[in-house]
């Protein structure tokens, strides 16, 4: 098993306070939200999920249009700021490529809402399988995930506006 693993990331600010967006993105289901892109299979299921997505150790299996699956993993939770989790039991051509994989979200207060950095490290199975996983990550993981987060970044300022709305319902006139 190799350490040294090729990362991908990508950053967004979502119009939203730290909480709503933490509330939001956190235990969002992939499903509808990471969508098949060229050679990139989308998630179509979560099976099997172990509980909600608030704490360490919590597992769950993502299907594939593929056919495939993968599996995650909580590994850190740390509310409002910080979640980590390791992917592995990857199949078809990742499984030849790929030991296991690590996400890391980080949520930080800016003016206007809230930092997304995310971060995603493919662990090569080999030294053999480091060049290609390198050139997967760099040609079509990176920006499949800026496709991505653009997406669960609309869905926080979504149910954020709704909440707003509910807070504050002197706000809305009608005409």
């Amino acid at each position: 098993m190799s350490t040294r693993g090729s990362t991908a990331i990508a950053e967004l600010t979502a119009t939203a306070s730290r909480t709503q967006t933490w509330n939001t993105a956190t235990p969002l289901t992939p499903v509808g939200y990471y969508p098949k892109s060229g050679l990139l299979p989308a998630v179509t299921e979560v099976r099997d999920q172990s509980g909600t997505w608030d704490r360490p150790g919590q597992t769950r299996k993502l299907m594939l249009s593929d056919g495939g699956w993968v599996i995650e993993q909580t590994t850190n939770v740390e509310p409002f700021g910080y979640f980590a989790y390791n992917l592995t039991d990857f199949q078809k051509v990742f499984k030849r490529l790929v030991d296991h994989a690590r996400a890391e979200w980080t949520f930080s207060e800016v003016d206007g809402g809230t930092k997304i950095h995310w971060s995603y490290t493919f662990f090569p199975l080999n030294s053999a399988a480091r060049p290609v996983l390198s050139l997967i990550v760099t040609l079509l993981w990176a920006p499949y995930m800026k496709k991505v987060l653009p997406r669960i970044v609309a869905e926080v300022e979504r149910q954020a506006g709704v909440a707003e709305a509910t807070a504050h319902p002197n706000k809305w006139t009608s005409c």
